[in-house]
C-alpha cells in the first residue's frame, strides 16, 4: 500500500473546526474530496509534514497554528471601494460575499467588513486568515 512521499498525489476528505469547535468547512458536505499534489506549494509545509507517511483509510487528527494554516491577515488586501461600484444584484451590505472581476478574468471573492457613506470596506483576506484550525482527514487514495 503506497505511503504518503514528497511526490505523492492525495485524495482526502477533510473537516475543519474553529477552536471553539464550530465547523468552518467540509468536504462531505458536498462528498467531494479534495485532491492534492504534494510539494505544488497549494498548502503550507506543516500541513505536508502531517501527512507524510500516511496511507489509504488513514485518519488524523491535526491542529494548525494561523501562520500554518491560511495565514495571517494581510492589511494589504483590505480596500475601500467606491459605494457606486455595487449593484443591485450585489448590493454593499456588511457580511455579503461579493466576487470581484480581476484583470485576468478570475474572480476573487470580497468580505464587505463595512460601509459608512459612500465607502465600502471590502476584505479580501481568506476568511480563515488568522484562525487556529483543527483539520481532520482521511486519506482515501495515494498515488
Amino acid at each position: 500500500m503506497s505511503q504518503i512521499s514528497a511526490s505523492s498525489t492525495v485524495i482526502f476528505h477533510f473537516d475543519i473546526t474553529l477552536t471553539d469547535g464550530s465547523a468552518a468547512e467540509s468536504t462531505r458536505v458536498h462528498n467531494k474530496p479534495a485532491k492534492l499534489q504534494m510539494g505544488d506549494g497549494s498548502i503550507s509545509p506543516a500541513f505536508e509534514a502531517q501527512l507524510f507517511g500516511l496511507t489509504a483509510g488513514a485518519k488524523k487528527s491535526f491542529t494548525l497554528a494561523p501562520e500554518d494554516a491560511y495565514g495571517m491577515p494581510n492589511p494589504d488586501n483590505i480596500y475601500y471601494v467606491d459605494r457606486s461600484k455595487f449593484s443591485a444584484d450585489a448590493p454593499a451590505t456588511v457580511g455579503s460575499i461579493i466576487g470581484f472581476a480581476m484583470p485576468d478574468g478570475s474572480e476573487l471573492p470580497g468580505l464587505v467588513r463595512e460601509v459608512v457613506g459612500e465607502s465600502v470596506t471590502v476584505d479580501f483576506n481568506h476568511p480563515l486568515a488568522g484562525q487556529t484550525l483543527t483539520f481532520n482527514i482521511e486519506i482515501v487514495q495515494v498515488s
